[in-house]
């Protein structure tokens, strides 16, 4: 995929969406403003949240959910998701599709909530003044159409009724409007495939590593200065979108292989083209009943590129059992995928993702309702005293010391992520007992019991069930880290606390099952350092290599020259002395290309030998 015009596009939009949004909020926050006097509440909100985050953060926030928003249409009027073009216009047209039929009267009565069917009727018909009745009909429109895409997928389509629509940007239909550029860059060769019609949403993960990239350039030159990478900084300053065919790599190599030992006879090895098989055939590994039991998860998921690769494999493995097609996607993502991540929005973007897979597969998917299972880490606290109050009206008993810790864990979440250990045991039951109790007559309760329930979701999502852990973790040295992260790390992760990226080593492997697989691309310094070596001990003791494909410098195209040098590697998680893993030196490569020629090539001869 050339994706030169996809980052051109996403810099702009992340640039111009700032400016629109920010000239927006002065007009509504000015003194006798229209928004004032018609949504006082929703402005009353608007200036909470400032005082709460910080002008800035509202600005980047609602531009950063307009523009998921109007990706996310784009991309799925151009696969047809959409009944109507939402954003896109129909063939040989110029204005969005939704918009041209309103004006013929054509309002479709299911999206479109009857009050909005007759203010953008009296606007298109010059009853409704206004200085841009075709835009402000057209604003109604997309915000009826995301309300109406809340119930198949509420994580990325929140209801609008908040400040985000009164901070929408004005336009939206003129040759040089940010959906205009949308659509420019967003071309249907680059949301699906022409030739098999399938989705492209690997699209998805590229237009957000981009959309942050620049922050995360302003990231690293205060690094310069000796600035420190802050908790609301480091999904930007860490995020590295993963070529495809070294996500294949990890997930042919952890899952596949994982099905492979369970079922010998299966096929699937055939269109696993990076597929190492093992030396010697195993006796000694995880055992699975099918594919429902195989938990995949990724802890530091960003946009899911790694899960949507998974979800291929998975169907393929359902489809090899026989189960009924129509069944599976939904089957996938309530069994199989699990994602965790520290960024809302990508969280959203990676839930978006999955479910375009399903959609992709089954064509009534929307209307089944299934959420993917993307734990999005969130910031919780709690006062002591609330909690005790708490305490006394669902059960001291309930409450052991374990579970008063896990609860406070999260108050960082936002600076620690995936690396938090839950430390309460029995998660799932504490979580159902505490789900049946009805707090809707304690007013201050009830708030503080959904946050209780949150923080165990969160908690749920961090335990060690997981047959395969897949990654492209965070990387992060000590020099840029926070204050209470560094030290945090020092005390929690002693034999990896020099980087991120070697605590979600050993943290990878504690998310595991006894002889799950873990499947990561880090930075190569752990295989050299001496700063490493009782993470190398570890690794070397208590866990197997089972394939190592060392990349060295330039894997990756979208950073260019010696900036990362990386090695992809699989592990289990269990010790096997004898085992002999299957090593590929591919540092010598130049691009990702020569380096993924030398992978299918060294992997196919290993194959046929």
């Amino acid at each position: 995929m050339d994706t030169s015009k996809l980052k051109k596009f996403a810099q702009f939009a992340r640039r111009t969406l700032g400016k629109q949004v920010s000239a927006k909020l002065t007009l509504v926050l000015s003194e006798g403003s229209a928004a004032r006097r018609e949504s006082a509440s929703t402005v009353k909100k608007l200036e909470d949240a400032i005082k709460s985050y910080g002008k800035e953060q509202v600005i980047d926030r609602v531009a950063y959910t307009w523009f998921n928003r109007f990706c996310a249409l784009r991309f799925m009027d151009v696969n047809r998701y959409t009944r109507i073009g939402i954003v896109s216009p129909a063939e040989g047209q110029f204005q969005p599709e939704i918009l041209l039929e309103a004006k013929m009267g054509h309002i479709e009565e299911e999206m479109v909530p009857a009050k909005t069917q007759q203010l953008v009727a009296d606007l298109l018909a010059g009853k409704s003044p206004s200085h841009d009745p075709q835009g402000e009909a057209y604003r109604l429109l997309v915000v009826a159409a995301c309300n109406a895409w809340h119930q198949a997928m509420p994580f990325l389509f929140e209801r609008i009724d908040d400040y985000t629509e009164l901070l929408m940007p004005d336009d939206l239909l003129s040759g040089n409007s940010i959906l205009a550029y949308t659509r420019e860059a967003m071309t249907p060769s680059a949301c699906k495939d022409l030739a098999t019609g399938e989705p492209i949403v690997e699209v998805i993960g590229w237009l957000y590593q981009f959309y942050i990239s620049e922050k995360k350039d302003a990231v690293f030159e205060g690094l310069k200065k000796n600035q420190k990478i802050t908790p609301e900084n480091i999904p930007a300053a860490t995020q590295l979108f993963t070529p495809h065919w070294i996500v294949r790599y990890l997930v042919d190599n952890s899952l596949g292989r994982l099905w492979l030992l369970n079922c010998p006879n299966s096929k699937l090895a055939e269109q696993m083209a990076y597929y190492i098989p093992p030396e010697k055939p195993e006796t000694d590994f995880l055992r699975i009943n099918g594919p429902e039991d195989i938990k995949v998860c990724d802890p530091a998921c960003g946009s899911g590129h790694m899960l949507t690769y998974a979800f291929d494999l998975l169907y393929a493995i359902y489809e090899e059992e026989g189960y009924d097609a129509a069944e599976i996607p939904e089957k996938i993502l309530t069994h199989n995928l699990y994602g965790i991540e520290l960024d809302e929005r990508a969280g959203e973007l990676a839930a978006f993702a999955l479910t375009m897979k399903a959609r992709a597969r089954q064509r009534r998917f929307f209307n089944k309702r299934v959420k993917p299972n993307i734990t999005v880490l969130e910031k919780v606290e709690f006062s002591r005293q609330e909690l005790d109050e708490y305490m006394g009206h669902v059960g001291r008993d309930l409450f052991t010391y374990g579970l008063r810790e896990t609860l406070q864990q999260f108050s960082e979440a936002d600076n620690f992520g995936s690396l938090i250990v839950p430390k309460v045991g029995n998660v799932a039951d504490v979580l159902a007992t505490l789900e049946t109790k009805d707090m809707a007559g304690n007013l201050f309760l009830a708030e503080t019991h959904q946050r209780v329930l949150k923080v165990l979701r969160m908690a749920e999502a961090l335990g060690p069930r997981y047959a395969v852990v897949v990654a492209n973790p965070p990387y992060m040295g000590g020099k840029g880290m926070n204050g209470r992260l560094s030290t945090w790390a020092k005390e929690n992760y002693p034999n990896s606390k020099s980087d991120l990226f070697a605590m979600f080593i050993e943290r990878n492997l504690d998310l595991t099952v006894k002889a799950g697989e873990v499947a990561m691309i880090t930075m190569q310094s752990w295989m050299f350092l001496s700063s490493f070596e009782a993470l190398r001990s570890r690794i070397l003791d208590q866990h197997t290599i089972l394939s190592m494909a060392h990349l060295g410098a330039r894997a990756f195209d979208s950073i260019g020259g010696e900036v990362v040098s990386t090695t992809a590697f699989v592990l289990e998680n269990t010790h096997k002395p004898e085992y002999r893993g299957a090593y590929l030196r591919l540092v010598d490569g130049n691009s990702e290309a020569e380096k993924m020629e030398m992978m299918v090539k060294a992997i196919a001869q290993g194959r046929a030998a």
